[in-house]
């Protein structure tokens, strides 16, 4: 089947090194666009995206989060902090988190849902991406509040999900698909 919106899909990758070239203001406002037209649970729309360019606040948050990982047994962390110039965020020239009320029950799925809007538009518009989970490691420590009021979080919210975003200076092929995960109920 010939589908743009498939296509998008199929095309989108995990992309883990970027140009320095910034995301522009005007690429921005459709990414933030995608994200706001995001369904969400009772149309609650739970988020609040922190916009972040700022490198310094990115390479401090890395630190930290470096930080947090290197107290986890080796087999319980990410074998890319072995390496000390692992940057979880890959040098984006821009990183959007989402931040939500962990409250409501559906606050993690809606931002999830959010977060791939913001994917398949990057995609769409020749921008690369990876969502990222893993910066919640950073929140985890004696930097949480200094992390929080410095991305704006609003009270009484926390980090839900990130996403990485950039001109893509990697290629990769498309993953496997594993098998068995559909069952068909006639």
């Amino acid at each position: 089947m010939n589908n743009a919106v498939l296509d998008t899909i199929a095309a989108r990758r995990s992309h883990r090194a970027y140009e320095a070239t910034p995301v522009t203001d005007k690429q921005l406002d459709a990414l933030l666009k995608a994200c706001m037209d995001a369904p969400s649970a009772v149309n609650r729309q739970p988020w609040h995206v922190s916009v972040v360019r700022n490198q310094a606040l990115l390479h401090e948050m890395n630190a930290e989060l470096r930080a947090q990982m290197m107290q986890r047994e080796a087999s319980e962390r990410s074998p890319r902090f072995a390496d000390p110039s692992f940057d979880v965020f890959y040098h984006a020239p821009l990183v959007l988190f989402l931040s939500a009320n962990p409250d409501w029950r559906y606050s993690a799925l809606d931002c999830g849902i959010a977060v791939q809007n913001i994917a398949l538009a990057a995609e769409s518009m020749g921008l690369g991406s990876v969502i990222l989970g893993m910066p919640r490691d950073a929140f985890a420590g004696s930097r949480r509040e200094e992390f929080e009021k410095a991305l704006g979080f609003l009270p009484g919210e926390v980090f839900q999900i990130a996403i990485a975003i950039g001109v893509p200076a990697d290629n990769k092929d498309a993953h496997p698909v594993h098998e068995g995960h559909v069952s068909y109920i006639d």
